[in-house]
């Protein structure tokens, strides 16, 4: 989102080429997803194992529905239709994004590296600092590395398998926590503890 904020600025200027509609619709429904996403936190906070697995799960639903609406062409890559594929696809992430932040995992953002770049230079040995969880925040930012690339090779192939791609590995995430050994019953994270990723 952090884009779409600078995209409709930069909008502002008649040559830009970008287009205004398409960032504010990305940031409306964005805010939709992060709504759902948050009440269903809140909502099933207490049975964690629960709550995630239907959050991932919706999440999955919505990506699967939008791949096989972009592969029929009923939502189009282009076009003034393009504005409901943004908008499906950002409900999904907006509600990714909430759950990942009432998650709180530490050093594992998933939207914003700056942050966990910047812990890992300033919280490091050089700086006389304690060092801790270099390999977590390494691997995010690799992962994150890894997933733009393959992305962006897919996506020369066809826009609808990165999102059944991205689907697919949804589903994978909420079936892992649907099977995990139950937890002892926890407290959503206040917004305050996640702020790594309140930047998104």
């Amino acid at each position: 989102m952090t884009g779409n904020v600078v995209f409709l600025g930069f909008s502002a200027a008649p040559r830009s080429g970008l287009s205004a509609v398409a960032s504010l619709v990305a940031i409306a429904a964005f805010l939709l997803g992060a709504l759902a996403g948050g009440g269903a936190a809140h909502a099933l906070a207490a049975r964690p194992g629960r709550w995630l697995t239907a959050a991932f799960a919706a999440e999955a639903v919505v990506l699967v529905a939008a791949a096989l609406l972009t592969g029929t062409g009923a939502l189009p890559l282009a076009g003034d239709g393009r504005f409901a594929t943004i908008a499906v696809l950002a409900v999904a992430l907006g509600l990714q994004n909430s759950t990942v932040r009432h998650l709180g995992a530490a050093d594992l953002t998933t939207t914003v590296l700056t942050l966990t770049l910047t812990g890992l230079a300033a919280d490091g040995a050089l700086a006389g600092g304690p060092g801790a969880r270099p390999h977590r925040r390494l691997g995010s930012v690799a992962a994150m590395l890894a997933g733009a690339a393959a992305g962006a090779g897919i996506l020369q192939w066809s826009p609808t398998a990165v999102i059944a791609i991205a689907a697919a590995l949804v589903a994978v995430v909420a079936g892992a926590f649907l099977t995990a050994i139950p937890a002892t019953p926890c407290t959503v994270a206040p917004w305050p503890m996640a702020n790594q990723v309140s930047h998104a």
